[in-house]
């Protein structure tokens, strides 16, 4: 009796034992795995050459080449660092290979927030000599990054490096940003609603000092998006976090580079919009169509044509008004285009 008392006493031992290492087995590989997938282009050697602080703002489809070029050469060829949330290495051999001129890119495909405290990346961003954000959904960008270390080195970078992004990319880096939490809307639904739940807007994500007061578009002209940003300043106004706000959209396939002096040149056939507030919203209430008068506007287009962010006045553009009456827009321009 005791002899077989000491087998079943054993075999749970066994048993706890083969169960103990399974969960340290689970434990390694859990703690093994940073939240992120990780993919390097070049060189794993640090190098630390000057850079000159400028912003890229893509707004989607394909890339300017040259932009992309001006960007590398504010990094001084150093080591670039890709945030995404959603793909693969996008843009490693992009940059590294087509484009060249740099010692590594190194990719950040994020999948979970706790990668926002991973050593690793911070000691990458920390180092890096310029910080591009991949298109995609800026939901995961906003759910994953903000608040958390991930942002405050971002911020840090804008300072003294090139920061910049493409499609949703570009629209996480204005003060104001659309989150599109709950999927994304269309200028007419915005503009009949400006409460409309889809109407997701956050504040203070990154903090670009040229972009405060500001909130930015991609796809701009492509997907009709100028009714729903004047959406968002209106409502950026009426919900007390700014009395006057600005906006810009960048049409797909086109980029507009903004120097350490703030202005910004259009690399693309098409145009870049810089919206400003000159007051606030006459109706911008739950249910009701928008009525949002007297917004000025300045279309950048043209390899001569330029934009000064810091004192917002423009060269070689064209300069027009914008105005929301029952949820439709108006605008002062011969024929009445809104863009």
């Amino acid at each position: 009796m005791g002899s077989t008392n000491r087998r079943a006493g054993l075999a749970i031992l066994v048993l706890v034992a083969a169960c103990l290492a399974l969960l340290l087995a689970f434990a390694g590989t859990a703690s093994a795995n940073p939240g992120y997938d990780y993919y390097l282009d070049g060189s794993a050697a640090n190098v630390s050459p000057a850079t000159t602080p400028g912003l890229l703002l893509a707004g989607g489809a394909t890339d300017q080449d040259d932009a992309m070029r001006w960007f590398l050469k504010c990094a001084g060829g150093g080591d670039i660092v890709v945030l995404d949330a959603y793909g693969h290495d996008d843009y490693g051999p992009y940059i590294y290979n087509d484009l060249g001129g740099v010692d590594s890119v190194e990719s950040f495909v994020c999948q979970q927030r706790r990668a926002s405290w991973d050593p690793v990346l911070l000691d990458k961003l920390s180092k890096a000599e310029a910080i591009f954000i991949d298109g995609g959904n800026q939901w995961n960008y906003v759910s994953l990054w903000k608040d958390t270390p991930v942002e405050d080195a971002i911020n840090l970078a804008a300072l003294t490096k090139p920061v910049g992004g493409i499609s949703a990319g570009l629209a996480v880096q204005g003060q104001f940003v659309y989150g599109a939490e709950l999927g994304t809307i269309r200028s007419d639904q915005a503009l009949k609603d400006p409460f409309f739940s889809h109407v997701t807007l956050f504040k203070d994500f990154l903090a670009t000092p040229v972009l405060a007061g500001t909130i930015t578009d991609s796809h701009f002209v492509a997907r009709d998006r100028m009714g729903r940003l004047m959406t968002f300043m209106a409502r950026i106004v009426t919900d007390g976090w700014a009395t006057r706000v600005r906006g810009i959209g960048v049409d797909e396939s086109n980029t507009v580079a903004v120097n350490q002096n703030g202005r910004a040149k259009l690399y693309g056939m098409g145009a870049a919009y810089f919206l400003r507030t000159n007051g606030a919203p006459e109706v911008c209430a739950k249910g009701r169509p928008l009525m949002f008068t007297n917004v000025s506007v300045y279309r950048l287009s043209g390899a001569s044509a330029w934009f000064d962010l810091r004192n917002w006045m423009g060269q070689g553009g064209t300069s027009y008004k914008l105005s929301a009456i029952e949820g439709v827009l108006s605008s002062t321009q011969p024929g009445g285009s809104v863009y």
